[in-house]
């Protein structure tokens, strides 16, 4: 072959070659799979969507739409309503989330009843609403020392007694344990177990109680022991929760008195239920000493816990007090509210006597008396 023709021959085979650009087709093959990938991208959603709504979808080959549904019954889907909470108003306890809460209790801590029968006493504690039975002592007689001077220390730890002796219910011998235990500890004998009060608190730690012969002592329960020093000749004792501020008669004059200061008052209870009892006494004491429930004294050894009226110990006036029905007893507390124990309940107030709430009382307890109440 001449070297010369073939020069010839592929010069002419190159001009008939058609210049391709390759970046033109680069750029449709992407845009072609790019195209594929998102109609495959598609039809696995609709996949998903089909799966998570009980529908049955086609896919058609070549990248296509989905095919349309068959016919059938049209059906309308209604989103459930949205729950909306209501905006609690400024009086209305609420959440950290804004939804509104129960409110708390007026009295939020435990309260403690006496229940007696004719051979058992029994001690209550309610709180909200559960009632339990702390302690239980049984006797013979409702005659007896046991079911008379059954007390709860103001903390609500504490429980005292004087069990019966052979004295035929006159005096006995002085037991104290802890609530919920049934262990007791003697601290003294030949205590006097008649009287509306033979047993009384001062503080949660210390009981005054006398003995027959008359002599009063004053005990530390806590630590079962006597407290040295003459505890005094005055008589119907009565101490503010906290044990401070003393309420008594002296020479027949009531006063209350804390380590620095003594007041005298004076009160005349109502004429026509005078007659019916031996005089009345000092049944509890606010914290700053300034007012004291009072309550009939019984003409003989029934247990009257009851007090129907508050004294103002700076003007000697009775304090008007907020509610209606009849009073059965009125406690001031530790943490500064009174208890007003009605027949048809509970009515709490604040240390100036301004109504918090009330309390409503089981059917169970409300006839008990109210011993305790500990925050």
């Amino acid at each position: 072959m001449n070297q010369d023709r073939l020069r010839l021959d592929l010069a002419g085979l190159a001009e008939e070659v058609t210049p391709v650009d390759l970046r033109d087709r680069a750029l449709r093959t992407s845009r072609r799979l790019g195209i594929q990938r998102a109609v495959a991208t598609s039809a696995a959603a609709l996949v998903v969507l089909a799966a998570a709504t009980g529908t049955a979808l086609a896919i058609r080959p070549n990248g296509q739409g989905p095919a349309p549904a068959p016919a059938g019954p049209s059906v309308t889907s209604t989103a459930p309503p949205a729950e909306v909470t209501p905006t609690p108003s400024p009086s209305d306890s609420a959440s950290p989330t804004g939804s509104p809460v129960k409110p708390a209790s007026v009295l939020p801590g435990t309260r403690y009843y006496l229940e007696t029968t004719s051979t058992k006493a029994r001690i209550h504690a309610v709180r909200g609403g559960s009632d339990q039975v702390v302690h239980q002592l049984s006797y013979a007689a409702t005659h007896g020392c046991e079911w008379n001077t059954l007390t709860v220390s103001p903390d609500g730890k504490r429980v005292a007694w004087v069990q019966d002796s052979t004295d035929n219910g006159t005096s006995g011998v002085l037991l104290a344990g802890t609530i919920g235990r049934s262990n007791a500890t003697t601290l003294l004998d030949d205590v006097n177990c008649l009287g509306p009060r033979p047993l009384v608190w001062q503080g949660s730690d210390l009981l005054m109680v006398a003995r027959k012969s008359g002599q009063s002592v004053l005990l530390d329960v806590a630590a079962n022991k006597r407290v040295n020093g003459d505890p005094g000749q005055e008589t119907d004792r009565c101490w503010s929760a906290d044990g401070r501020w003393l309420a008594a008669m002296a020479d027949g004059k009531p006063y209350v008195a804390d380590e620095t200061q003594s007041r005298q008052y004076s009160y005349t209870p109502p004429k026509d239920e005078a007659a019916h009892w031996d005089g009345w006494q000092a049944r509890s004491v606010s914290m700053d000493g300034r007012y004291v429930s009072v309550g009939w004294v019984g003409t003989d050894p029934s247990r009257r816990d009851d007090s129907f009226a508050v004294v103002d110990t700076t003007t000697s006036k009775v304090v008007d007090l907020p509610g209606s029905g009849d009073i059965r007893s009125i406690m001031f507390t530790i943490d500064g509210k009174v208890i007003v124990k009605r027949a048809a309940g509970i009515t709490v107030l604040d240390s100036s006597f301004k109504p918090l709430g009330t309390v409503t009382e089981s059917a169970s307890v409300r006839a008990m008396r109210l011993l305790a109440y500990a925050p």
